[in-house]
């Protein structure tokens, strides 16, 4: 996929429901390669949180890319450093735009005063994060309505006048 094709922009109120959407999707559809059913309904119950996805998606910065203004994938980021959300649409694995997203992030904190990134990332976002130099600190021990979901706390430690990459 040629990045000239996708775009990125910051989070709009009116993006809520569609990444709502794309989270629920993504979750019980690529999910389910690594979880169990059960653990899948516990991390993304039904019915939608709509409501409370619009208020967490505003709490921190956001960007969302956007393929022929369709919302594919979205990331944010909390004033620590912490890479809160970080999904690509399960249509649209695997072509770049979880790169995209998190290069657009490292530009944009290139001028804050961060000297970690830190995420907790899920079974198949690890690698993802590995790759990118991410190390695990620990395995966290999350159990969500009576599911333990797999995923570990990693961080990146950020050079002075680098990007991190």
């Amino acid at each position: 996929m040629s990045h000239t094709e996708l775009r990125i922009r910051p989070y709009q109120p009116g993006d809520a429901r569609a990444l709502t959407d794309l989270f629920y999707d993504t979750i019980h559809s690529v999910g389910l390669l690594h979880y169990t059913p059960e653990q899948v309904a516990a991390w993304a119950p039904l019915p939608k949180e709509y409501e409370r996805w619009a208020q967490r998606l505003s709490q921190w910065p956001a960007w969302v890319a956007l393929l022929d203004e369709v919302r594919v994938g979205f990331i944010t980021l909390t004033d620590s450093g912490h890479i809160d959300l970080a999904y690509t649409h399960h249509a649209y694995q695997r072509q770049g735009i979880a790169t995209a997203l998190y290069e657009h992030l490292l530009r944009a904190v290139a001028e804050q005063p961060l000297n970690t990134l830190t995420v907790d990332a899920s079974r198949f976002a690890r690698p993802f994060f590995e790759n990118r130099g991410f190390a695990v600190i620990r395995e966290n021990r999350t159990v969500r309505r009576g599911q333990r979901l797999q995923s570990w706390r990693m961080a990146l430690t950020l050079l002075e006048g680098c990007s991190g990459s």
